[in-house]
């Protein structure tokens, strides 16, 4: 549909928590999605948030099945679009990972996750989601669920030591290189 404009940190609409969708299947909800789909690739990037493009519903996407350019190391993940999302994290392991945000681009910073969980939620089709994760993959959603109540990656860092820009972080060996 269209490749949408990105808010960045510091657009006070990122800060607001999103509201919960009514239907799933309205027609709003369906160009959503695909412009939602069409930024994120048109972005590379692992998932997206409604509240990104400046909409403040609960809806999320991530994944898409191959590689993902900004994180070459990471399993691919299935592409999935989750509505009104609820997350419970399994067990007490929390696991540090370096993270970026298309809405903070050119940084990273390494955050502490839950390692295992579990999330559920609608998809556009109107089927109730529930699935349990690890690794990357729990990640990614913890992340893009974080925009649906305001809150962006750097709010998470333990210190500003874990915080920088990705050229120099790669140039210190601190994450990998990625491919321009």
């Amino acid at each position: 549909m269209t490749v949408r404009t990105l808010l960045r940190m510091g657009d006070p609409l990122l800060r607001q928590v999103a509201q919960p969708v009514m239907d799933c299947q309205a027609p709003h909800l369906v160009e959503l999605v695909a412009d939602l789909q069409d930024t994120m690739a048109a972005h590379s990037g692992a998932g997206l948030a409604a509240p990104q493009i400046g909409v403040l519903l609960r809806v999320v996407i991530f994944g898409g099945g191959g590689p993902n350019l900004r994180y070459p190391d990471a399993p691919p993940l299935p592409f999935t679009v989750l509505i009104n999302p609820e997350l419970t994290p399994l067990g007490e392991e929390r696991a540090l990972g370096w993270e970026g945000c298309l809405s903070v681009p050119g940084l990273r910073g390494e955050v502490k996750r839950w390692n295992r969980m579990r999330y559920c939620g609608w998809t556009q089709e109107g089927v109730w989601l529930d699935r349990t994760v690890d690794g990357f993959h729990a990640r990614v959603v913890q992340h893009e669920c974080d925009h649906l109540n305001g809150v962006l990656f750097p709010d998470r860092l333990d210190t500003p030591q874990a915080f920088g820009f990705i050229a120099e972080l790669e140039q210190a060996g601190r994450i990998p290189i990625v491919p321009s």
